[in-house]
């Protein structure tokens, strides 16, 4: 049973009786997953747009829209246009592709996982992820990287509460943080 497949069939009539939703278009939904590579490199070497950008694209499986500097920071060299950056906005069958290939893949490959951060909401009820290594991820290739990037994952969540939008990732299978009870 595929993650679109178990959100339907399974977690949606739990959502509805846990929070006493009575109507099956107000259950919380993940609508889209924004995955972010700031680089700040990119604005002194062009060529690295590319090679972040075919990382990027494996990752995703969808091709990344360049960043640009909306104004120019004389301190950080950097001017007014430059590149700074790639993003990629997942939705409807990526997006569950994704979902599936980081709970139960990628996230259990990082060095002393113990789950991901409770805290990490916004007051909107999204979850945001950083992940410090892009080389977890089984499609880069380790030999043709030339640094260790980090990334930036968004659930952008319709539900508008934090505690709903905790319930509904920890039922997709996001694994977070158990709260340690002393005796």
């Amino acid at each position: 049973m595929n993650l679109k497949q178990m959100y339907s069939e399974k977690i949606v009539p739990i959502l509805m009786q846990e929070f006493d939703i009575k109507n099956v278009m107000a259950v919380p939904k993940v609508r889209k997953i924004n995955i972010n590579m700031g680089v700040k490199d990119m604005a002194h070497d062009k060529s690295l747009v590319e090679k972040v950008a075919t990382q990027l694209t494996a990752i995703s499986g969808q091709k990344p829209k360049i960043t640009r500097a909306k104004i120019a920071i004389a301190n950080f060299k950097l001017r007014e246009g430059d590149p700074i950056g790639l993003t990629v906005t997942l939705h409807g069958r990526r997006l569950y592709d994704f979902m599936t290939k980081l709970f139960t893949i990628v996230l259990p490959r990082v060095r002393d996982f113990s789950g991901v951060s409770l805290v990490a909401f916004d007051q909107n009820g999204n979850y945001t992820l950083g992940l410090s290594e892009q080389i977890i991820f089984t499609e880069i290739d380790y030999a043709k990287i030339d640094k260790i990037r980090g990334l930036e994952i968004t659930f952008v969540i319709q539900s508008g509460n934090p505690a709903i939008s905790k319930r509904l990732l920890e039922l997709l299978g996001l694994p977070f943080k158990k709260l340690k009870i002393k005796n």
